[in-house]
Order: C-alpha cells, then sequence, then structure tokens
C-alpha cells in the first residue's frame, strides 16, 4: 500500500500543474462531487498497472481539504491495493483544478477537464501532464455515447487515446 502511495507522489511531484492547453472546468461544486467513482479507463502507469475494479471515493478532511481514497485489485497477486491521499484545490473552489498528494509535501496536478454537470455521472480527468488521463464515473460502465464523447475530446486535446486501459470491473 505505502509503494502505491509513494509511486504516484514520485510520477507527480512537484507537478501540480495542467497540460498547456487544456482547461479545468468551472461552475464545479465540490458536494456534488464526493462520494464513490469507478475508473472507466487510464492512461497506463506503474502505481496502477495491473489493477483491476478501481475506485476512487472523495470525502471532506477536517482542515477543509479533500480525502481522496484510490483503491483497487491486483488480480496476480489476489489482493486489494489501497492509497489515501489528500487534495486541496488550486485555484477557485467552483474551479475543478486541484493539487492531490499521497505521500509527504508532495503534490501532483488533478484537473477536472470534462463533467457531467447535470448529474455529476462522469468525470474526464488529467494529471500535470499529457501522460496522465483518467475517465471516471458513478456507474461501472458509461453510456457509449458518452463514452465516445469524453475520448474523442481527449483525443482533441492531444492525449494518446489509443493507449487507454478499459478498466474491468467484474468480480471474476
Amino acid at each position: 500500500m505505502k509503494l502505491l502511495a509513494l509511486l504516484s507522489t514520485l510520477f507527480l511531484a512537484g507537478c501540480a500543474g495542467i497540460p498547456k492547453g487544456v482547461s479545468p472546468v468551472h461552475g464545479f461544486e465540490l458536494s456534488r462531487y464526493l462520494g464513490a467513482w469507478y475508473e472507466i479507463a487510464r492512461l497506463d502507469h506503474s502505481f496502477e498497472r495491473g489493477l483491476t475494479r478501481v475506485t476512487a471515493t472523495y470525502g471532506l478532511r477536517e482542515d477543509g481539504g479533500i480525502k481522496v481514497v484510490n483503491r483497487g485489485f491486483d488480480s496476480r497477486k489476489q489482493e486489494w491495493r489501497e492509497a489515501t491521499g489528500k487534495a486541496y484545490f488550486v485555484e477557485s473552489p467552483n474551479i475543478g483544478r486541484l493539487k492531490v498528494s499521497f505521500f509527504g509535501p508532495f503534490y501532483g496536478g488533478y484537473n477536472i477537464i470534462d463533467l457531467d454537470k447535470e448529474n455529476y455521472s462522469y468525470a474526464l480527468v488529467s494529471g500535470p501532464t499529457r501522460s496522465y488521463l483518467w475517465i471516471l464515473a458513478r456507474e461501472k460502465t458509461l453510456e457509449s455515447s458518452v463514452l465516445h464523447h469524453l475520448v474523442t475530446k481527449a483525443e482533441a486535446l492531444g492525449f494518446a487515446t489509443d493507449r487507454l486501459i478499459y478498466v474491468d470491473h467484474s468480480e471474476k
């Protein structure tokens, strides 16, 4: 578990930025974003490699920040891996741009770049560079038209969508 957090931080250390030409959503409402999200797709990184049934759960911290719990099942080891971190807004709380840390004082960018503002049922999230991208949803699957919209948008923004890993949420 500590290894997952350490690797997450090392890859994102000191980079609470946002890729050039990418903009975070405005009109963001944290209270509606809190709770559990399923990872639908991601770009590959060692700290999530091999994980299935990945979720991210967001809650309020006493210091006004956000508690982040990332969890996934390592099917090779047949065990759950979990990392707990903290996040804070970089700009205004109504802008979906945050910095997240899973280890000490090192923060990485967490940028919500598309969001279902009506129901908060899906989100497209980038890290500090175009090497980090996640598609999240409140359910284990997304309608194909919504998924197509998010992938098309990410591709237009310069993300390598042909390298997306689609997360298996089945309990085998």
